[in-house]
């Protein structure tokens, strides 16, 4: 270096991976990079030759720590914001927007893949230019919920008035609305029949670019790729930031996703896709008269079983894709106490996610060696940086859906749904209750608004080999899939042509019941669509009726008869 390479001013900030906006009041960084930084070093002055070589041979700086005026080691105290300086002047940074951490570094030579092994090999942090954790908006309103007021999901409605012009995304009126959920408080249900919302899966999908930008859609989905206008408008808005489904600028995958931001796929009118199809739930328990209490992951997560244990029964929403350990744990000590579970979707209990110890509303996921991934993570970048578990498919941990709800993800396809069929176990005396009113060789749900079928979109089946119990009733099955629908690859050894619905046997949809300990049953839908059927000849349905059945049983106290 010579002398008018730079300029070194007294103040400001210091910052790695962006620049000083000297000209905006706000602090505002420019010039963001896109990459991994590893152990950056600040010195007093310009390092010898031999200096240089042992820093770039060993990580070993000059040999006097005086020298030094800042050294950070981004491997120390992963799971949080702090940027640590080991220089012993405590120059310790903030880290802003969540750029990943557990990353590898540049010592990392493939012998350790956990980074709480060797911390040292995962001193990397990947930053990213559409990082975003939280908008730190203003409080604009304020609304205090009255303590009578039932529990449920709402949302702040929000529109401008009509003698201000603006352009809605929707092609008309500007208008918004922002859901909340109020649930009851804790060890106070108000109804016997607990719906759980799967935020995780929510904060997962949130804000999906892959609508537009995923180039494999089309090839995947088997339907023409249609640009909605939240879709446009994430498109051209990439500061509302990504799902965990998208690529940032640079090509890396989305690990984390953070609820501190508008999320436009959260609202009423959007694709029947997680909140907009678990709408149909609520709105069919609502018209049906059934009492029920909303509550969500997230809250699982925080307070474990003890928030499911007042309830007769729970039920899943149409896609809980994503739990956490937590709320896997909760559900299962849930079951073993002899509550009653009802899963009303399909690819449920799928990835592995982790939510930050200390820092509200964000999550972690690393798509971990198989399943059906929109990105691959680097080989030694599969432990969280949360908490240093494991990412990656339950399925891969012991943890498979089936031993969750007795059935798991084993086809998807997005064209057509279509019907179930009963079987000979349907016709079993354990199973009477579900089939009251139902003739014997009527096609269920061969009608719906998602894809014009009760079975499909995502589904599961039962398998002993991954947790399905012994003594578990196939009581249902729908298996007239199109070719568009595709056996799941983390179940194939080798590619071949015989994975689609018309081809391989596995693409099937699995209606599921079996009874668990100390008096408690599960009972399981196995399919996205279900959900999409409920409201169909003004609720007056087999789906609908079988769904009440079922419901009607579950919050009876008299236990069932377990024989496993």
């Amino acid at each position: 270096l010579h002398e008018g390479d730079f300029e070194v001013t007294a103040g400001g900030d210091f910052r790695v991976a962006a620049a000083c906006a000297s000209s905006s009041p706000s602090r505002a960084g420019a010039g963001f990079y896109n990459g991994k930084v590893d152990s950056p070093r600040v010195l007093n002055r310009v390092l010898s030759e031999r200096e240089r070589a042992q820093l770039l041979r060993d990580g070993q700086g000059p040999s006097t720590d005086a020298a030094h005026l800042g050294a950070w080691d981004f491997s120390q105290q992963m799971a949080s914001d702090l940027a640590v300086d080991v220089s012993g002047n405590a120059h310790h940074g903030r880290l802003v927007n969540m750029p990943t951490r557990a990353m590898k570094g540049w010592m990392w030579d493939g012998s350790e893949y956990n980074w709480q092994h060797k911390p040292s090999h995962y001193g990397a942090i990947h930053f990213h230019d559409d990082d975003l954790y939280d908008c730190e908006w203003e409080t604009d309103f304020s609304w205090e919920i009255p303590d009578d007021l039932p529990s449920g999901l709402y949302a702040a409605y929000l529109s401008l008035p009509a003698d201000v012009e603006s352009t809605s995304t929707q092609g008309g009126k500007a208008q918004d609305w922002i859901p909340f959920v109020v649930r009851p408080r804790t060890g106070a249900p108000t109804a016997p029949l607990a719906l759980i919302l799967p935020t995780a899966s929510y904060w997962a999908y949130a804000n999906r670019h892959t609508v537009i930008d995923f180039a494999g859609r089309e090839h995947v989905r088997g339907v023409f790729a249609v640009a909605d206008p939240s879709g446009l408008y994430l498109h051209h808005h990439p500061q509302l930031s990504l799902s965990m489904y998208d690529n940032h600028s640079d090509g890396s995958g989305v690990c984390y996703s953070s609820r501190l931001r508008p999320i436009l796929s959260m609202r009423p009118g959007e694709a029947l896709w997680q909140l907009p199809a678990d709408t149909h739930i609520i709105d069919w328990l609502e018209q049906c008269g059934i009492a029920f209490d909303v509550i969500t992951e997230d809250d699982i997560d925080r307070e474990g079983a003890q928030l499911l244990a007042p309830y007769q029964c729970v039920m899943t929403g149409t896609h809980p894709e994503y739990p956490s350990l937590a709320v896997l744990d909760a559900i299962r000590t849930f079951q073993e106490q002899g509550g009653r579970f009802i899963y009303f979707g399909g690819n449920g209990f799928y990835w592995r996610v982790s939510y930050h110890p200390e820092m509200p509303g964000i999550m972690e996921m690393r798509r971990a060696e198989d399943g059906i991934r929109a990105w691959l993570a680097e080989g030694g970048e599969y432990y969280h940086g949360f908490t240093g578990e494991l990412g990656g498919m339950w399925r891969r941990m012991g943890r498979a859906p089936q031993s969750v709800a007795g059935t798991g993800m084993t086809a998807q396809g997005f064209d057509v749904s279509t019907y179930y069929e009963r079987t000979a176990d349907s016709f079993d005396p354990r199973a009477a209750f579900i089939f009251d009113g139902i003739d014997k060789d009527e096609r269920i749900g061969d009608f719906g608004i998602i894809g014009g079928g009760a079975a499909g979109w995502e589904i599961d089946r039962v398998d002993h080999a991954l947790g399905s119990p012994p003594h578990v009733l196939v009581v249902a099955r729908a298996d007239t899939f199109s070719a568009s629908y595709h056996w799941m690859k983390e179940e194939l050894t080798h590619t071949h042509s015989a994975i689609t619905g018309d081809t391989c046997p596995l693409v099937h949809c699995d209606m599921a019941f079996y009874e668990t300990p100390n008096g408690g049953a599960v009972f399981s839908t196995s399919s996205i669509a279900w959900a999409g059927a409920l409201a169909h000849a003004n609720y007056d349905n087999n789906v609908s009726r079988i769904t009440q059945n079922v419901i009607r049983r579950f919050v009876d106290p008299t236990p069932f008869e377990y024989e496993g």
